[in-house]
């Protein structure tokens, strides 16, 4: 299927909007040329709303319309966790961690480490992470993304890898982080309004022209798919081979709310470079935080667009009516329904104009996130290992070259290894659990570097090193036990290890490098703490209703 000439033009003008602006805000001004900062940091003058914009582009991406929407399409409502839990930890980082990263001025997660350990932390975890982005999330937003294209256009999944990470380059590894936050806001309103676009057909679909009835026979036709907390046994979904697993395993029950769920929360939200790199990125803490409050909403709204897309695919592949969509449905390869290419084949069903639209929406989410993803990798491996053991007395010039040839590389390899992951029928849940082997130590560094003044740099190396063979092994010896409450036992475990090598190193004292904190620094606005208390309320209202 191809695009039709209204839509064509709709998603042409959209490429060609993002990229003469990635160039136009990046350029540089006669007689400077670009630092670390500029490069890095935006120059450190991001305002809020591009903050919050930025936050939003970065982290919704493919791995969301398509995977979040696949887990939407196979186990309903529940999947929305992610998104609505992601809108209280926001809340979280803004109050208690951004001050501290932005009292300490650093540029990575990594120089964190480094500020509160040693340079042995700091370079484990370098590593980890810049494996973790290479072969976990750019591999896998470019497989999701490719899909996508495969499914709406029929062009062979390697040309749209390729094109993806072209497209995505143009702008990003010229401009750096002010190319990708400055894009990101434009990014954001084709996401929302494509998305929604989407949302509104797909129930109209389902309530005979009524998209208000659509939902209300979403509800009646799938009433399983309405419930945000899953019981063992209460649903079976696709295993991508032909059977079925317990959805249970994905979202263990009440474990969402006050169990491992907020171990991977703040381990994305709150100590991932290609988040946090856009609130360092701010002019100041108060817009930082006001960016946050900003993507706090913005995460609410994600759900409509990314989930109940999927669940109004599963009312009508189950009306059988349309048997044109449900071949769409079908991989190829195998002639089994695969959850993952719902989204795209509800987009070929969209009018023509709309589905420009839409399309334009999923690129924006794939390339923003996929230029972000690239932007942190360079700069974790320029400012924590080049500058480090490489160029210990690299110019500005020489790290922002470094920085592009970086980004260039990880999509190179990215390319590569994103086929493999055909094989997924729920690649939203592969990149979870594989990104929460890591996510534990990731934790229990940073939450005991912050919190706790006795924890040592050996403790910490200790965390960082055990995170994934701990996770490893009760992946082995416990198939059955959920990951997300795997996340929690290994947590458990790395806490009580890092508790006594610290208490037995350090005899009781603090660390020399201990934060100094105090209730001053985790002062907020008036205007953040009403936005907050807003969030809270609708996150409880919908757990009330959706329980």
């Amino acid at each position: 299927m191809l695009l039709e000439p209204l839509d064509l033009a709709v998603f042409i003008g959209y490429c060609f909007l993002i990229i003469g602006m990635g160039l136009f805000v990046s350029r540089e001004k006669k007689g400077h040329v670009k630092n670390s900062s500029d490069y890095f940091l935006a120059s450190k003058a991001l305002p809020w709303w591009a903050v919050g914009a930025s936050l939003i582009a970065s982290n919704i991406s493919a791995e969301q319309f398509i995977g979040m929407s696949g887990s939407g399409f196979a186990m309903g409502l529940a999947i929305a966790t992610y998104e609505w839990m992601a809108a209280a930890t926001l809340l979280v980082v803004a109050i208690f961690f951004l001050p501290v990263y932005i009292k300490k001025g650093i540029y990575t997660m990594p120089g964190f480490l480094l500020d509160r350990y040693d340079t042995r932390v700091r370079t484990t975890m370098a590593i980890f992470w810049l494996l973790l982005y290479v072969f976990v999330n750019l591999t896998s937003v470019l497989y999701l993304g490719a899909l996508s294209i495969n499914t709406i256009l029929g062009i062979p999944m390697m040309y749209s890898i390729i094109g993806l990470a072209l497209f995505s380059m143009i702008y990003s590894i010229y401009g750096g982080l002010k190319a990708v936050a400055w894009t990101d806001v434009v990014q954001v309103v084709f996401l929302i309004a494509g998305g929604l676009a989407t949302t509104y057909i797909s129930l109209q679909m389902v309530g005979d022209g009524s998209a208000w009835d659509g939902l209300a026979a979403l509800r009646e036709k799938v009433p399983g798919h309405f419930s945000m907390i899953l019981s063992k046994g209460e649903m079976m979904i696709p295993d991508g081979k032909g059977g079925t697993r317990d959805a249970y395993l994905d979202l263990p029950g009440i474990s969402v709310l006050v169990g491992g769920m907020w171990i991977t929360n703040l381990s994305y939200w709150g100590f991932n470079q290609y988040i946090t790199q856009r609130a360092l990125a701010a002019k100041s803490l108060d817009e930082a935080q006001k960016g946050m409050i900003f993507a706090g909403f913005l995460k609410l709204l994600m759900p409509l667009i990314v989930v109940v897309p999927g669940i109004a695919a599963l009312v009508i592949v189950q009306n059988g009516v349309d048997l044109g969509f449900i071949e769409n449905m079908k991989d190829p390869a195998t002639g089994l329904i695969k959850s993952d290419r719902a989204y795209p084949t509800l987009l070929q069903l969209l009018p023509a104009g709309l589905k420009g639209l839409a399309f334009a929406a999923l690129t924006a989410a794939i390339v923003s996130s996929l230029a972000s993803m690239a932007n942190s990798t360079s700069t974790i491996f320029t400012m924590d290992i080049y500058k480090k053991y490489f160029g210990q007395n690299a110019s500005e010039s020489k790290q922002v070259s470094v920085g592009r040839i970086t980004a260039v590389i990880a999509f190179i390899i990215a390319s590569f290894v994103a086929p493999a992951l055909g094989q997924l029928d729920q690649a939203f849940q592969f990149i979870q659990e594989y990104t929460g082997f890591i996510s534990p130590g990731v934790f229990a560094i940073f939450f005991f570097g912050v919190f706790w003044k006795k924890t040592t740099s050996n403790a910490a190396l200790v965390g960082a090193a055990l995170s994934i063979p701990l996770s490893v092994v009760l992946k082995i010896a416990l198939p059955l036990l959920p990951f997300i409450d795997r996340m929690g036992y290994v947590f458990l475990i790395l806490a009580a290890l890092m508790i006594t090598i610290s208490l037995v190193e350090g005899k009781g004292k603090d660390h020399p490098k201990a934060i100094e904190i105090d209730a001053e620094l985790f002062k907020t606005s008036t205007g953040f703490k009403f936005g907050a208390l807003i969030i809270t309320g609708i996150i409880a209202a919908l757990y009330i209703l959706f329980w």
